[in-house]
C-alpha cells in the first residue's frame, strides 16, 4: 500500500508537533502499519529529504520492485526512513 496525502498531512502535523519527542516513532509506527517504518541519523542518508522538519528528515522507500531504494514520489513510496537530526544542524 503506497503513502496517501491523508498520510502525509498526518506525519506532518505529528512531526512538527512533537519535535524531537522520543516516543514518535513508536506512535508512527502505530498509527502507519501499513507503512514500514526506518529510524537512523540524519547523516546516514546521502539522498535529498523528502520533507525536512526541525528535529527530522523524511525519505520515502519504494521497495516494490524488491529493491528498496529512496524515492521522491509518493505513490510509490511504501515505507519511510525517519532520519534525526543532530542539534548542531
Amino acid at each position: 500500500m503506497s503513502l496517501s496525502a491523508d498520510d502525509l498531512t498526518q506525519i506532518d502535523t505529528m512531526l512538527v508537533a512533537t519535535g524531537a519527542d522520543t516516543l514518535l516513532f513508536g506512535e508512527l509506527r502505530r498509527r502507519f502499519p501499513h507503512l514500514s517504518w526506518t529510524r537512523c541519523d540524519a547523516s546516514d542518508v546521502t539522498e535529498m529529504p523528502f520533507r525536512v522538519y526541525e528535529h527530522y528528515d523524511i525519505h520515502l522507500l519504494d521497495s516494490v520492485d524488491h529493491c528498496a531504494q529512496i524515492t521522491s514520489d509518493p505513490t510509490r513510496a511504501t515505507g519511510i526512513i525517519l532520519a534525526k537530526r543532530s542539534a548542531a544542524r
